[in-house]
């Protein structure tokens, strides 16, 4: 009985021991490490209840029916229709490199046909929203965020104050709501694009015929597939403008500032797409 409470003791003293050394060595973080943490905690913050807050008054400018249709269809043609073009061409090349990399894994190991499949999921999975949101984000949120802060820096905006006008109604809203629409579009004909020209591809690199490929393409299709897709589009056609509007609001400090806010638009964009998209399989495909 002795030799265990002495054994509890030693135990119990150890730990005690591990307690304190792990306290003495946090009370020696330096303090620049915990100010950084802490600022960027508070940037964070701040980005996150600043969006938030726009977003709010974005729905309820939409519900009470104060955002013009005439800004609403201007913003999803400049969103949509006159994106087309590059994402075709990102759709093309992504089929063309998925279908000409598997057809090369494939040969004399794997049926031929599974490259259908190969093909098809990787492009409506993944290549197809994840590349039309960085082609939208290089051409609609570089520009929103330049235009937006050129109109800060040069007190447009105040002056729409001045007259009486709510800068998120006018120039904010349209441009929120219309990135959803408009990148459900183009994801859907990115998706489509990607398909038939990775089918196109294999024909011509590894002989796969046309039905051969329609085959390993069904064999291994979820209905679902579709409206996961669809469902990354309406989420990265939210994230684009939402932060693209919201940098551009927040832009001081003349031409320069425009240039920053455009930068690091840019890149938050970037990132919150791809932290994002990592997010939805282990919540949508599970």
């Amino acid at each position: 009985m002795v030799r265990l409470l002495a054994g509890s003791a030693s135990v119990y003293a150890a730990r005690w021991q591990s307690l304190l050394h792990s306290i003495e060595m946090m009370m020696k973080t330096p303090p620049g490490l915990v100010r950084a943490i802490g600022g960027v905690g508070a940037t964070v913050a701040r980005h996150a209840g600043g969006m938030g807050i726009l977003l709010w008054r974005t729905l309820v400018a939409f519900v009470k029916g104060q955002v013009s249709l005439r800004d609403f269809t201007g913003q999803l043609f400049a969103m949509g229709v006159q994106s087309l073009p590059l994402v075709l061409v990102t759709s093309i090349l992504s089929g063309i490199v998925t279908s000409q990399q598997g057809g090369y894994q494939f040969t004399g190991s794997i049926p031929l046909y599974v490259l259908g499949s190969v093909v098809t999921s990787s492009v409506v999975l993944e290549l197809g929203p994840v590349l039309t949101a960085v082609v939208v984000i290089g051409r609609v949120g570089a520009r929103i965020t330049a235009e937006l802060g050129t109109m800060q820096v040069s007190e447009q905006i105040d002056a729409l104050y001045s007259l009486g006008r709510d800068p998120v109604k006018v120039l904010a809203a349209p441009r929120i709501l219309a990135g959803m629409p408009a990148m459900v579009l183009l994801v859907g004909i990115s998706n489509l694009v990607g398909v038939l020209a990775g089918m196109l591809a294999a024909r011509l690199t590894v002989g796969l015929g046309h039905a051969t490929f329609l085959y390993g393409a069904r064999l291994f299709w979820h209905s679902y597939d579709f409206f996961y897709s669809e469902m990354k589009a309406w989420a990265f056609g939210l994230i684009i403008p939402l932060i693209s509007v919201h940098m551009g609001l927040l832009t001081r400090g003349g031409a320069e500032g425009v240039g920053r806010s455009t930068t690091g638009s840019v890149v938050f964009m970037i990132i919150a797409v791809l932290v994002c998209d990592a997010l939805f399989p282990p919540l949508f495909l599970n």
